[in-house]
């Protein structure tokens, strides 16, 4: 079975997105803050890694460079979710080390194609 780390502050966000995984056969696990999410992805090393951009403690863009500059988990696709959708915030995710990039509001009908583009 495929396991997911959702990084993800908000309840709501975080409520919805386990939903539709684990609806498709998808083991989740959840961090709801940067370094917790770190932690988890060095020691879970999960198949794909959904990253909030804004997080209470540390960004999502340094939890991204962090897991890359690990050397553990560079093979780990990692998808950006965030509602910034101002010019460059997508160049910045990629250019930190994310493998792409999901614009907030999350379509519950289309999300699972865009995640499976990177786990199978």
């Amino acid at each position: 079975m495929k396991r997911v780390l959702i990084i993800e502050d908000n309840e709501d966000n975080m409520y919805m997105i386990r939903f539709i995984l684990e609806k498709n056969g998808l083991q989740v696990i959840t961090a709801e803050t940067g370094m917790d999410g770190y932690e988890k992805a060095m020691h879970e090393k999960p198949d794909l890694i959904l990253m909030d951009i804004q997080l209470p403690d540390i960004n999502g863009i340094e939890v991204t460079k962090k897991i890359r500059e690990s050397g553990i988990a560079n093979s780990i696709p990692i998808l950006a979710i965030s509602s910034y959708a101002m010019t460059g915030d997508r160049e910045k995710a990629l250019n930190a080390g994310c493998t792409g990039y999901i614009e907030k509001p999350i379509n519950p009908e289309t999300i699972m194609e865009e995640i499976n583009k990177y786990l199978y």
